[in-house]
C-alpha cells in the first residue's frame, strides 16, 4: 500500500533553534533537512538571531537548494505535503511568520508544495 502524501514537510520550532525536514512516509526516513543549528546557517544569521522570520527565510532557502540537488524539489511530480493551519495551531500564533517564511521560501525557490486544509479554512495568502 503506498501513501498518498509520500513527502511532507514537517516543522520544528523552538525558543532557539528552528528546523525544516521533508520526510518521505514509504520509508519513514528524512530525505533533506535544513536548521539555524546547523554552522554554515548560524554564521549568516545576525548574531544571536537564530529563530526569528527572516531566519525561517534562511532555512526555507537552504531546504529548497538541498531538495533540488537531490532531485526532489516536485516531490515525484506529485508535490511536497504541507499542512500550514496544522502546524500554525502546533507551534502557536507566535511562530506564525516563521512557518509561512519558510513556505514561502520553498515556493520561491522552485519547489513544488500542495498546501493541505483539512478544515477548508486556508488563509488568504494559501492560495497559491
Amino acid at each position: 500500500m503506498t501513501v498518498l502524501k509520500r513527502y511532507v514537510l514537517r516543522l520544528f520550532i523552538s525558543l532557539k533553534y528552528i528546523t525544516a525536514n521533508v520526510v518521505d512516509r514509504n520509508n519513514g526516513k528524512i530525505v533533506a533537512s535544513a536548521s539555524t543549528v546547523e554552522h554554515a546557517i548560524k554564521g549568516n544569521l545576525e548574531f544571536g538571531r537564530s529563530c526569528n522570520a527572516k531566519a525561517a527565510v534562511v532555512v526555507g532557502e537552504v531546504l529548497a537548494m538541498r531538495l533540488k540537488v537531490e532531485g526532489l524539489n516536485h516531490g515525484q511530480e506529485r508535490g511536497i505535503h504541507v499542512d500550514v493551519n496544522k502546524e500554525i495551531a502546533k507551534k502557536g500564533l507566535a511562530s506564525c511568520t516563521k512557518v509561512w517564511g519558510i513556505v514561502n521560501a520553498l515556493k520561491n525557490n522552485g519547489v513544488k508544495l500542495i498546501l493541505d486544509d483539512d478544515n477548508n479554512n486556508a488563509s488568504p495568502s494559501s492560495k497559491y
